[in-house]
């Protein structure tokens, strides 16, 4: 969603988790929630400290960031996939990913929807085999393309995009391809 900036440092998942938590704090994404999380021991075994992550998780997947997600989609998926994925033009996703223009509402749902995917998606695949895996047809999606399915002016509670969230999750989950 490009509210954490990757990096390898530090090797402290502690430290990672609390500046992960800053992070969606600062965008205004489940500030409560982030600042009992800082006060907390981040022990991951700690039943309290599992809901509250699993709590700003949920925050977190309800709160559209384009900000910072046309500049992670638009250079991982490029101005074509992603202007197919979120059902505007070529020249608005260049807009929009230089924020020349605020993005609507709508857009903003569907690409979150689609930074979602990725996310999903990123734990088992490289960037191409991402690119990939939105153009391939499915036999769990009735033949189609995830890309086929989120075509248009589409939105995340329809059934077809709806089939490719789940599907994103269950493969990487169970690790296929």
């Amino acid at each position: 969603m490009g509210l954490v900036e990757a990096s390898e440092e530090p090797h402290d998942v502690r430290e990672r988790t609390l500046q992960t938590i800053r992070a969606l704090e600062a965008a205004g994404i489940g500030r409560a929630r982030a600042a009992m999380l800082q006060q907390q021991s981040l022990d991951s075994e700690d039943e309290p400290t599992l809901a509250a992550v699993e709590a700003l998780n949920a925050d977190l997947e309800g709160s559209p960031s384009p900000k910072g997600e046309w500049p992670n989609l638009h250079s991982l998926l490029g101005t074509d996939l992603l202007s197919n994925l979120v059902g505007v033009s070529e020249a608005s996703v260049r807009r929009y990913q230089r924020a020349e223009r605020a993005t609507p509402d709508d857009v903003a749902v569907r690409l979150h929807s689609v930074a979602l995917i990725v996310a999903d998606l990123a734990g088992g695949y490289n960037e191409f085999g991402i690119r990939r895996w939105f153009q391939r047809k499915r036999k769990a999606l009735d033949g189609h393309s995830p890309q086929e399915l989120l075509a248009g002016g589409w939105d995340p509670g329809d059934p077809g995009p709806e089939q490719v969230r789940h599907l994103a999750a269950q493969l990487v989950g169970a690790g296929a391809t």
